[in-house]
């Protein structure tokens, strides 16, 4: 089923967000992969990335939390050390989950027209067809498709 939810993005203050988010809605995590806040050391090793000091694996990766009315916040670390830096217009996005892979091509496409393209769709680890860009108004979006 298709779905929309707000990312936020932090440095350092993700896990910390969460959980005062947590307790303001009242609701619970979402588990990713087996786990209910996804750390960057959760997710497989990339032999094409440096080695990642201590601090950085333990950055949050991934987390998702219901709000109200079925609206989900998502989260994740901007990782500094890695060039990442968090200012206003990047802090947030607009993530969009279509039904099908022709349905996210076709918005990432259009949406992308005179915009920025940040990063192109691909196919991810996490079982989705992913990709992100700012259209031509500054708004930031990203993608969740089906994966192949």
């Amino acid at each position: 089923m298709a779905r929309v939810s707000t990312y936020l993005n932090f440095v350092g203050k993700t896990e910390e967000a969460f959980l005062f988010y947590r307790d303001v809605f009242q609701t619970e995590f979402l588990e990713t992969m087996g786990v209910a806040i996804m750390k960057i050391k959760d997710a497989p090793a990339d032999p094409n990335m440096p080695p990642m000091s201590e601090a950085d694996l333990n950055c949050v990766m991934h987390v998702e939390l219901p709000i109200t009315a079925g609206h989900v916040l998502m989260g994740t670390d901007f990782l500094e050390s890695m060039g990442q830096m968090r200012s206003l217009g990047n802090n947030v996005s607009i993530n969009l989950e279509p039904d099908t892979r022709e349905e996210t091509a076709r918005l990432f496409d259009l949406l992308s027209v005179d915009g920025s393209e940040v990063m192109p769709l691909e196919d991810m680890f996490w079982g989705a067809l992913f990709g992100t860009c700012v259209d031509r108004f500054g708004t930031r979006w990203m993608f969740n498709g089906p994966a192949a």
